[in-house]
């Protein structure tokens, strides 16, 4: 079911008519309370929003509720509104739209999405019940306790279908009792009888053979009709039988305190631990025999063959599984082997019976088993023990092995598991991470990772020297946030999501500012990008160029610039003075001696005498500054007229050496 929470009428009847599914449950945004009142809690729900503070307050309800948990969010933005796509996706968006979008685009979204759901949750549970027989039949190699085996099926049952109690009633000799041999809520539970009378439902599937399901208990006619009360505390009751041989041996009973139906998914995973509950049930009465007997024999090898012998009908539980099992005495020698194991040592089931296991043990393989050996007289049986060993082939495997006491004193149930491909796989991660540890210790520029939250999970040695605090302060404990100015890393972030520098998702050579210990300001050059997990943003990461050594390398070069330009000016006008100087020299000289020549031809004393005595006087002060003016070697100003400024002539020659008399 899908809820939209969208305060736009025309909108949400938009959406209705362009989908193709069943009809919605449609609230405004304001109402979203309203979903704690639906019956059963939606798949998705499309929340549509004007302002931030909208989405905040709506997110926050929906995550306090228990029901609501997990439960994906796609969020439908007014355009103009400051709802933002980096806000949703935060608040644990899986999908963010703005209202611009057409009905039909949006429901095709909407349709996507919910088929995903649903392929990932049969693959999910398909997962589960997979997994749940592969518990079982571990259980069987690894733990031969009947009661531990059928509580760990209830307890898994319960955890994998979310069951309120789920038990496990087995029919006894008289048709008329069973007994309720486990419960998930009640680990001490055993052998409790009851008298089926009571229990209609029980008795049916006993009879039949066949699952039966009462969606509401306090309905169904069932009870009515065998004369007794309908269970008080349970709504709902599923019940699957556990057959061998298509023989009902007892049944697996799930109870609901609120109505529940199951889905094909769940069906499937309680199908499959029936049927492993049976064959566990079978098989786990053949160990419990075979350990009798042995203790029962006078030869506990002669009692292991008659007893396999025996029971070879049952054998073919273990030719079906996987993991090859071998059944050997203490001194080694092997009494039972399945199909896995030969296919696994690479031997035939005649050379495997001829010889013994530590045959099968490369030398190495060998000291490590005799050790382990030693352990079975103190009762230590180890699970899950690397052992490599020779197939017939000459090849080296390594077996992650299994041991369990299976016939007394005298035998152990051995099981293999063919690891080799697995730990050469994680020995190349491991190398693969190391140097790629390696790489990130070593690189010059600050490495930065942090998750959706903005919770830091990487911070490199330059990272160290950059910001200046140590990885130990920052990793797990401080949000990416914090080591950017106010708003900068929500910036930084949006840049990121949008293609202005670069493809969506990725971030190039963006100038801009740390935030450092003390709060110092770093300039650094930032490259950054989304981490995306099966199209989905789980992280990012950051690479910075510290540019704080550049911008002083370039500082120092300007001075520099402008050091050699001032000294270029200074050469220019100690050039140009001496040029000068040389040019006016010839005119001046020309002056002064036509007004000497005329200076003669008056008498002392008239006017004329003294104007040209004047320009005589004159033009030999202006030789003299021509004098000084050739001189020049630096250049020192003085005031002039206001701000104005001019050379001071006297300051920019060198001192003369003063005349001494000879």
């Amino acid at each position: 079911m899908v809820a939209i929470v969208d305060g736009d009428l025309a909108r949400r009847v938009a959406l209705i008519e362009s989908f193709d599914e069943p009809a919605f449950d449609m609230f405004g945004v304001g109402e979203v309370q309203r979903l704690a009142d639906v019956d059963r809690a939606p798949s998705l729900i499309v929340l549509g929003v004007d302002r931030h503070a909208q989405l905040e307050q709506a997110v926050a309800f929906l995550r306090s509720e228990a029901r609501f948990v997990g439960v994906q969010l796609l969020v439908l933005a007014a355009a103009d509104g400051d709802a933002t796509a980096v806000a949703a996706f935060e608040l644990g968006a899986v999908d963010f739209v703005t209202d611009d979008v057409t009905a039909e685009a949006l429901a095709a979204r909407i349709v996507t999405r919910l088929t995903k759901n649903r392929v990932a949750a049969r693959l999910d549970v398909h997962h589960r019940g997979a997994e749940v027989v592969l518990e079982l039949t571990r259980a069987l190699s690894s733990n031969l306790e009947l009661r531990e085996i059928l509580y760990l099926v209830v307890r898994r049952l319960a955890d994998a279908i979310r069951v309120d109690r789920a038990s496990i009633v087995l029919g006894g000799d008289d048709p008329s009792t069973a007994f309720v041999i486990a419960a998930s809520d009640d680990e001490e539970l055993r052998d409790l009888p009851i008298e089926l009378d009571k229990y209609p439902e029980i008795r049916r599937v006993l009879d039949s053979g066949e699952p039966f399901v009462i969606e509401n208990s306090t309905t169904h006619k069932l009870f009515e009709l065998a004369q007794v009360e309908a269970p008080a505390n349970y709504r709902s009751l599923v019940l699957f039988p556990i057959l061998f041989e298509d023989e009902p041996m007892g049944v697996v009973f799930l109870r609901f305190c609120e109505p529940r139906v199951l889905s094909d998914e769940d069906n499937f995973v309680l199908r499959a631990i029936a049927n492993a509950t049976g064959i566990a049930l079978r098989n786990a009465s053949l160990l419990h025999d075979l350990r009798d007997q042995s203790r029962r024999s006078r030869s506990a090898h002669v009692a292991a063959e008659q007893r396999l012998k025996a029971l070879q009908r049952y054998v073919d539980f273990f030719d079906s599984t996987a993991d090859g099992i071998l059944v050997v005495t203490l001194d080694g020698e092997v009494l039972f082997c399945n199909p896995a194991s030969c296919v696994i040592t690479g031997r035939s089931e005649q050379e495997l019976r001829d010889g013994k296991f530590e045959q099968l043990l490369s030398p190495d393989g060998l000291e490590r088993f005799k050790e382990i050996r030693a352990s079975f007289a103190e009762g230590i049986f180890p699970n899950k023990v690397d052992l490599p060993i020779r197939t017939g082939d000459g090849r080296r495997c390594v077996l992650s092995v299994s041991f369990s006491s299976l016939l007394g004193d005298s035998g152990v149930i051995t099981s293999l598991r063919d690891v080799t491909e697995d730990r050469a796989t994680a020995r190349e991660l491991t190398k693969t991470k190391e140097f790629l540890q390696r790489v990130i210790d070593s690189s010059v520029d600050a490495i930065v990772s942090a998750d959706m939250r903005g919770t830091v999970l990487l911070f490199n040695p330059a990272a160290e020297r950059t910001y200046g605090y140590t990885s130990e302060e920052v990793i797990g404990k401080v949000n990416v946030r914090d080591l950017y100015p106010p708003g900068v890393a929500l910036q930084i972030m949006q840049q990121i999501r949008s293609d202005e520098h670069g493809p969506s998702g990725v971030l190039h050579g963006y100038e801009t500012v740390l935030l450092g210990k003390g709060g110092v300001a770093i300039p650094v050059m930032l490259s950054a990008s989304l981490i995306m997990h099966r199209s989905r943003a789980i992280g990012s990461v950051g690479v910075f160029t510290d540019l704080r050594a550049k911008i002083q390398i370039e500082q120092r070069l300007a001075s520099a610039q402008q050091e050699l330009a001032d000294q270029e000016q200074k050469a220019f006008i100690a050039e140009l003075a001496g040029a000068t100087a040389h040019e006016l020299n010839q005119p001046l000289t020309t002056v002064m001696g036509y007004a000497g020549m005329i200076a003669k031809e008056f008498d002392t004393g008239t006017r004329l005498f003294r104007a040209t005595t004047a320009i005589v006087r004159e033009s030999e002060r202006m030789a003299e500054i021509v004098r000084k003016i050739g001189k020049l070697t630096k250049y020192e100003s003085k005031a002039y007229v206001g701000d104005t400024k001019i050379i001071d002539i006297e300051r920019s020659i060198d001192s003369e050496p003063p005349v001494t008399d000879v």
